[in-house]
């Protein structure tokens, strides 16, 4: 530690003071060990991942039941081959089905299946019990909606940010 930063002691991250540096520090560690938590519990219940339940709510939640392979990747905010092992894992069991895109013979479209439904169903209901016990018990109702738009303002600037923001581009 040393020295100072506009007048505030400077942290061990360059360039942030130590109220910064703890509050980012406290919102990763919380953010990690949520996402871990959800996670195991979904993958113990359900045998899926928390993103596996998220894509599968994504198609779930469609109007056709169905989405381009890019739109999933962008959605999950996941690079396009990690959607598609994801796609080929859940395929294999028979959750969802990859098809040729009507509209362009070189798109594919992964659709949810009757059993993808099913089993999506089941695990939501696993994962709002995660998020009810894990995020909003926790805090207070006037808290519980700074935290919901403090992360949509961080998501908002984000999303302005351009391409660069894009996972797995620079």
């Amino acid at each position: 530690m040393g020295g100072m930063i506009a007048g505030r002691t400077a942290s061990e991250m360059p360039g942030l003071d130590i109220a910064e540096q703890r509050s980012w520090q406290n919102f990763l560690d919380a953010a990690l060990r949520l996402y871990g938590t959800l996670n195991r519990g979904l993958v113990d219940k359900h045998k899926l991942s928390l993103v596996d339940v998220r894509l599968l709510e994504i198609l779930d939640n469609s109007e056709t039941g169905a989405a381009r392979m890019g739109d999933l990747a962008e959605q999950l905010m996941s690079l396009p081959s990690r959607v598609t092992r994801q796609i080929r894992r859940l395929e294999t069991a028979g959750l969802v089905r990859r098809e040729a895109s009507p509209d362009d013979g070189r798109g594919v479209l992964a659709s949810i299946t009757d059993l993808g439904r099913e089993v999506v169903e089941d695990a939501m209901l696993t994962y709002a019990k995660g998020v009810r016990e894990n995020f909003l018990t926790p805090l207070s109702r006037p808290q519980m909606a700074a935290m919901g738009e403090n992360c949509r303002r961080i998501s908002a600037a984000l999303k302005d940010g351009g391409s660069s923001t894009r996972v797995g581009r620079v």
